[in-house]
């Protein structure tokens, strides 16, 4: 019976992963980018489940796909000024947003939080 709960349970997460997280089929052929591919997708299942652990425990009714939706709307924006300046915005956020932050237990985002402090900054990457 175990056995069947944990099958089900992986079911559930691979169609999160295509539904809610729309994390769609990707081919690769180097076993490092496989690699590197399978532990994105990992860490996705992982926070969309403790995102909906989260919610549950704040006692909202909303999926982690609602959630995120409704995350997506806030918008973070940068302008350099003619004198070489940098001036950060982020999208004023609604009451239901910011009652989701506290639901799942993140402060609220701020323009200086979202990006770096230094403009230049570019992270690493290589698979």
């Amino acid at each position: 019976m175990q056995r069947y709960k944990s099958l089900a349970d992986i079911e559930r997460g691979f169609r999160a992963l295509k539904s809610e997280i729309e994390i769609g089929p990707v081919y690769h052929r180097l076993p490092r980018r496989i690699r590197a591919h399978a532990l994105v997708c990992f860490l996705a299942l992982i926070l969309h489940r403790v995102l909906r652990m989260r919610l549950n425990a704040s006692n909202r009714q909303e999926s982690p796909a609602w959630l995120l939706k409704q995350f997506r709307r806030i918008q973070h924006q940068a302008a350099h000024t003619g004198d070489g300046q940098l001036l950060r915005g982020l999208t004023e956020l609604g009451a239901a947003q910011k009652e989701l932050f506290a639901a799942i237990g993140l402060p609220l985002p701020t323009p200086d939080a979202v990006a770096p402090s230094n403009p230049e900054f570019t992270a690493p990457v290589s698979l």
